[in-house]
């Protein structure tokens, strides 16, 4: 964790303040009309942390107001579906693209980066515009790496940086997160988001063990994972503005501590590591809750809030809606807790056939946390929580929780693949034994090779949908002279 007491925020964020809130009120697009659209491009830390953040501020009253007439849209598949998804009716002269890559060599962002510049030059190109000046006016980038950035053909003065020593998933806080989130929610609301965050950080460095909350939250985990062999931890936000917030968690608790080895390379003697999942509720009481209660035990986080961020109250109803999410909220830990034994259920003349079926053995592990209400601080403490508990375990187990090199090795295999599958298709070919993928892998390619009905490569010219690219026979890109480019 970085924590730099002289400079609230910036211990948080590398992108200026300054240079944020000049960005947020730049020039229009090429043609003139305001940007009122961003796309962020990114993936891992660098699409699931912002989009949990704007996705639980969405309804916050004072994002809602500041973001008014204003979309934020994430890519990061490299599925043409998420593409088309994610560009869906926007206006391309409205529209700012944000290519978020530490190194800016991220296949899956570079892929859709290019695909997206295709579609701007495209349709700007109808308008009589160059697709250097559509790109100049319409594209940035969020990178460490600025030659490659300019390669690109965006300006490096267009260009976020940040620490290259911070890894995706804890990179919400720097402008990875702060620059397309300010764009939307603008700087002033981010700078609260920040100042939770902060707040947190300190927490977690000042405060005694014995009070200190990521620390003990870490020190249960690891109770329950290592000594208790719970190898699944389930984080259930009852709250819909934190939907994406297991998934977010998942990578940062997942992808940090799922090692098999010390920081000296050691073997562990031990499991490390949970699997995350969770899922707002009550929409997972009526989909795994089950499981929780009376399957496997799973320990079980509730997050919960005084204050929703929209008030609904129908005359005649005994409780407003928020209330009746919040009874559930308190009911699931208590049952967790207390459970149902076989006793109170025929004292309450439940047929015998039935009280094995209704019986809950309880004293099973949950931790409830309410939030005064979701806004962009507590939504800051919130993230700096969880950063700096799963930091703790990774401190507790000796790993390191900073490094990931268990992705590595599928993205070395896509590669190959990757030139494998192109030469197939070139030169109409299937994949055989000098290829070097086992049996069952290179059948699998094959199947896939040959259910194509017509072949695809190489293509004369860029294919895109009707609906994304407009005014073109055959919904085809043109192509540019060269000193267009």
């Amino acid at each position: 964790m970085c924590i730099e007491t002289d400079a609230r925020t910036h211990a948080r964020t590398h992108a200026r303040p300054d240079a944020l809130t000049l960005f947020v009120r730049s020039p229009p697009g090429v043609s003139g009309k305001p940007i009122k659209n961003v796309v962020a491009i990114g993936i891992g830390g660098s699409y699931l942390g912002p989009a949990f953040v704007h996705t639980s501020l969405q309804f916050e009253e004072g994002c809602k107001e500041a973001s008014f007439g204003r979309k934020l849209r994430f890519l990061a598949n490299v599925d043409p579906v998420d593409v088309a998804k994610a560009l869906h009716q926007l206006d391309p002269e409205e529209t700012l693209v944000v290519v978020i890559s530490k190194t800016f060599t991220t296949t899956e962002t570079m892929l859709n980066a290019r695909t997206v510049r295709t579609w701007l030059t495209a349709e700007l190109a109808q308008l009589g515009y160059k697709p250097k000046d559509a790109v100049a006016k319409h594209m940035v980038a969020v990178s460490t790496n600025l030659k490659l950035v300019e390669e690109f053909g965006i300006d490096p003065e267009n260009a976020f940086g940040f620490w290259d020593w911070v890894g995706g998933r804890y990179s919400v806080t720097s402008a990875v997160g702060i620059l397309p989130l300010s764009l939307q929610y603008g700087f002033d609301n981010m700078h609260d988001f920040l100042r939770g965050a902060h707040d947190m950080d300190v927490h977690f460095r000042e405060a005694p063990f014995e009070n200190n909350i990521p620390v003990i939250m870490a020190l249960i985990s690891t109770w329950n994972s290592t000594f208790l062999g719970r190898s699944s931890l389930a984080i259930l936000p009852y709250c819909q503005a934190l939907a994406k917030f297991p998934a977010h968690m998942q990578q940062v608790a997942m992808e940090s501590l799922g090692k098999q080895v010390s920081l000296d390379g050691d073997p562990l003697s031990f499991k490390a590591g949970e699997v995350y999942f969770g899922e707002p509720g009550t929409n997972g009481q009526h989909s795994f809750y089950q499981l929780i209660h009376q399957g496997r035990v799973v320990p079980a986080e509730f997050i919960g809030s005084i204050k929703s961020q929209q008030s609904v109250y129908l005359r005649g109803e005994e409780v407003s809606n928020h209330d009746e999410l919040m009874c559930n909220f308190f009911a699931q830990a208590d049952a967790l807790a207390a459970g149902k034994s076989s006793d109170e259920l025929r004292e309450e003349g439940v047929a015998p056939f039935y009280v094995p079926h209704k019986t809950f053995s309880g004293n099973r592990p949950s931790s409830s946390l309410l939030l005064p209400a979701v806004n962009p601080y507590t939504v800051g403490q919130l993230l700096a929580l969880y950063e700096a508990r799963v930091a703790a375990q990774g401190f507790l187990w000796g790993i390191n929780a900073f490094d990931q090199w268990g992705v590595e090795l599928g993205k070395v295999l896509a590669t190959r693949v990757r030139h494998s599958m192109s030469e197939a298709r070139t030169k109409n070919r299937n994949m055989d034994v000098t290829d070097g993928y086992n049996p069952s892998t290179r059948k699998m390619i094959n199947r896939y090779l040959s259910g194509k009905t017509q072949q695809l490569y190489p293509e004369p010219r860029d294919v895109f949908p009707c609906d994304l690219i407009h005014g073109q026979d055959g919904c085809l890109a043109p192509y540019e002279d060269s000193d267009d480019e």
